[in-house]
Parts: C-alpha cells; sequence; structure tokens
C-alpha cells in the first residue's frame, strides 16, 4: 500500500476535502469504546455516490484501506481505522432526497440523522420510528443494524430499510431493493449490506419505511420491588400481544443515578419505563391491562406522562444516559457492552448478570431494550487501579458467554467490529466462514473495514 501516492491521487479533485490536519484525524481516530485511539492517514468528504466511487476506485487498485464514518459513537470499535488509510466522513451527504407520503417512505442520504430527518417529515404527519438513543446517521444505523427504545413495536433497522444504494470496493454502484413494499426477485442484497458494518460496501442512499404519527401517545414509569418482578412484567405484556411502543428497564442502580444528576425523584428500585401509541381509546385500554399485569408482579408508584413535554423529559433522561453516567463517574472509562436473549429466559440472564457484576465491586448500572429481549451495562473501570479493565472485560465475557448459553446472542445493539469478534466462531460455527467467503467476493484486497466482523485474512 502506498497512502502517499493515494493521497495525492485523491487530492486533485476533493482539494480540501481531503484532510490530513492533527485535530481531524483524532477526531476520526476515536470512539466512545475503550479501544485505543487510531489515526488514520486522510478523511475524505465526498458530496455524492460518484465521488465515492472515485475514492474507492482508486483505493482498490493501490491497495488502501477504506473506512465509513458516521457519527462516531462505534461502541465496539467499528468506525477505527485501525490499518490506517482513508476514513469516508459522509456529513456532506446529509439531504432528504425524496418523501413519498402516500407510499409511506422517504430517499435519504447517509449521513442524514434520525432526527434531523424527523425534523423534515413533522408537516407530513409521517415519522421514522428506529430510535437507538443517540442522534445517529441514517447510513451507519443501516450499515449496524441499529435497533433501540421502539424496536419492540417497529422493528429495527432490517425492518425499516427497503433498499439502498451502494459502492462496492471496485467503485461499482448498485442499486438494492425497491420501493414495493415485497419481492420473489433474486437474493435480499439489501439486508446483507444491513449489518455488514461497512465491510462489503459504502452506503450512499437509503429508502425508509415511515410510519403515520399516533393520535394518541402515553407514556409511564413505574417501580417494582425485586428486578424479577420487573422482567417478568415485561414478559407477561409482550406474550400477552399488548402493542407496547416501548418499553425499558433501569435497576436500582440507574434510579440512583438518575436521582442525582436529573432530580428524577424515582425510589431507588428497580424500574420500567414504557409509552403506548394508538388511538385514544386503543391507548386507554393498553395501559389498563399493562397496569393490571404489572400490578401482579409488584408494580408501585405509578408516574403518568400524557402531555408531550413530560414525555420528552422522560426519554430524553434515558437517551442521555451514557452521558449522565460520565458525570456521576467523573474520569472512568466504559466498557459498554449489551447482548440479547429469549424473551423467556430474560429474566434468569439480568438477575445473573446483576449478581456477577455485584461480586466484582466494579459499577455496572443496567438498562435494556427489554422487551425484545435485549439488555446493556455500562461498566465503569477505574484507571488507576491495573485490575478494573481485566475484571470488567471478564464480566463482559462471562456476559456473552451466558447469552449464548441461553439460545441467544452476543449483541443485540452494539454491533461485532472488533469488540466482540472472538465470539463470532461460537455463536455462527461454519456460518462465520461463510461471512468471510462473502467479504472476499465483494472485497477481494480486503480494502473495506479491515479487521471487523468475518475471520481474519491475513
Amino acid at each position: 500500500m502506498s497512502i502517499e501516492q493515494t493521497i495525492a491521487e485523491l487530492s486533485p479533485f476533493l482539494g480540501d476535502r481531503l484532510a490530513q490536519s492533527k485535530s481531524e484525524l483524532e477526531h476520526h481516530g476515536q470512539s466512545e469504546s475503550y479501544f485505543p485511539a487510531t489515526l488514520p492517514d486522510a478523511v475524505a468528504y465526498p458530496e455524492s455516490a460518484a465521488e465515492v466511487s472515485r475514492i474507492l476506485q482508486t483505493c482498490n487498485r493501490l491497495g488502501c484501506p477504506v473506512t465509513g464514518w458516521g457519527a462516531g459513537t462505534s461502541l465496539e470499535g467499528h468506525a477505527l481505522a485501525v490499518r490506517g488509510g482513508i476514513v469516508v466522513d459522509f456529513s456532506r451527504m446529509n439531504r432528504l432526497l425524496a418523501v413519498n407520503a402516500e407510499d409511506m417512505d422517504c430517499v435519504v442520504q447517509p449521513g442524514m440523522t434520525r432526527e434531523a430527518l424527523n425534523t423534515e417529515l413533522r408537516a407530513t404527519g409521517l415519522f421514522f420510528p428506529v430510535d437507538p438513543g443517540a442522534n445517529a446517521t441514517l447510513g451507519g444505523m443501516a450499515a449496524t443494524r441499529a435497533s433501540g427504545t421502539t424496536t419492540v413495536r417497529y422493528g429495527s433497522m432490517r425492518d425499516n430499510v427497503t433498499g439502498l444504494e451502494v459502492v462496492l470496493a471496485d467503485g461499482r454502484i448498485v442499486r438494492t431493493g425497491s420501493r414495493a413494499r415485497k419481492s420473489a426477485s433474486g437474493y435480499d442484497l439489501t439486508r446483507l449490506f444491513v449489518g455488514s458494518e461497512g465491510t462489503l460496501g459504502l452506503i450512499t442512499e437509503l429508502t425508509l419505511r415511515l410510519h403515520g404519527q399516533p393520535e394518541a401517545t402515553r407514556a409511564a414509569v413505574c417501580a417494582f420491588d425485586s428486578m424479577a418482578g420487573a422482567v417478568e412484567t415485561v414478559i407477561e405484556t409482550v406474550q400477552t400481544g399488548i402493542p407496547v411502543a416501548r418499553i425499558e428497564f433501569v435497576d436500582q442502580t440507574v434510579a440512583q443515578i438518575f436521582n442525582a444528576r436529573s432530580n428524577a425523584g424515582f425510589p431507588e428500585k428497580p424500574h420500567l419505563l414504557v409509552e403506548f401509541r394508538g388511538t385514544d381509546a386503543s391507548v386507554a385500554e393498553d395501559t389498563a391491562r399493562f397496569a393490571e399485569i404489572a400490578a401482579s408482579h409488584g408494580a408501585e408508584g405509578f408516574r403518568w406522562a400524557e402531555r408531550t413535554e413530560e414525555r420528552t423529559a422522560l426519554w430524553e433522561m434515558r437517551h442521555n444516559f451514557a452521558y449522565t453516567l460520565k458525570a456521576h463517574y467523573p474520569g472512568r472509562r466504559f466498557v459498554f457492552t449489551d447482548v440479547c436473549v429469549p424473551i423467556s429466559r430474560l429474566a434468569e440472564t439480568v438477575e445473573e448478570t446483576r449478581a456477577d457484576i455485584e461480586a466484582s465491586g466494579i459499577p455496572g448500572p443496567i438498562v435494556g431494550h427489554v422487551g425484545d429481549g435485549n439488555f446493556h451495562s455500562s461498566l465503569a473501570v477505574d484507571e488507576t487501579n491495573p485490575d478494573d479493565m481485566r475484571v470488567a472485560k471478564e464480566l463482559a465475557h462471562r456476559m456473552a458467554e451466558r447469552a449464548l448459553r441461553y439460545g441467544g446472542t452476543v449483541t443485540g445493539e452494539h454491533g461485532i467490529g472488533l469488540g466482540k469478534l472472538a465470539y463470532m466462531e461460537e455463536e455462527h460455527g461454519a456460518a462465520w466462514a461463510v461471512m468471510g467467503d462473502i467479504k472476499r467476493t465483494f472485497d477481494p484486497k480486503n480494502i473495506l473495514n479491515p479487521g471487523k466482523l468475518v475471520p481474519p485474512t491475513d
């Protein structure tokens, strides 16, 4: 690889949109994960699929690594340029290209954020539902198969991306899927690229499914004496078929942090945060049924939020938890990890994880999109204690092994990146090697986000 030659060939047409300043490289060389900073050699800011194609043609010919970049949170190190090369930042490709209100879909560029999209959609009566918490870019959300608080009702990115424009490693621009609601035509390449973490191609356009704004919305928070009571409420709610829009779990440690940082006034117990959407009548019926189920499992202190500002405050507190956590444990570094298990195994998985964390001596609050069996732990590491990082990684390892033992997956949301490569063979068996075969077909020179997701090739 000749990075100097690559930069020399890209500079004439990108100009000042090929950055090499120290500040640019440092910004694109770190993430919110525990991995050390890894600086790229240059950062490209394309403005069209044609420019992305030209970048990839050049990099492929010269064997230069290429890593896509969206919001850059990258909790498992997905967007770190571990072998240097070019980072392609999509922040200048951030437009809403089309809204097809009658068909309830839209076309966007990858650098548009989910919040910006929903702001643009307000006048249409439609919205895009996938909500991972952070104001992520839509291309990155597709690349990591993002989900979040509303997945229990609306599905993940897998369910809400109907078509893509993707630039392959050799510069070919391909389109996958269509705007039709279903198709029996050929391989489902859309779903192949959704979740591929930038290892098969760079997404330059997305067609997204939209949903109608509900007539009524009601949210609530309630406390439980035990973690088991909260989780059993989730399980029964899901199994009963109540169409809950969000159902989030926070443990007693999180309740304490919310009180300390946001004056939440929560009892220091496990809590559920829930939301229902629909007509006035359906929301009233669903909330009543949920309240009965929750009460049967020991719920207390229901606080209902019907006004928009009350609901917004509730969900902002949940969405901002990672930043609240950093303020609550100043100077600490975090190992953020998540797993997902079948709903029937959720209670024991959460309880075993909580007991394991408490025995370790490391703070590790648990939150979860538990309506689909997914929960997270944020392990707060004191870097002045040389044992803390080791203990945190061991906790995360046991959490992953526990999920696999119960028929789940090592990540329901964060993805694989660098952090969870070690579990891929155990989870997927021979299918992991097949993923490597697919990678070599699409990217025989291994320039796209090398070192991530698939078996190592060199």
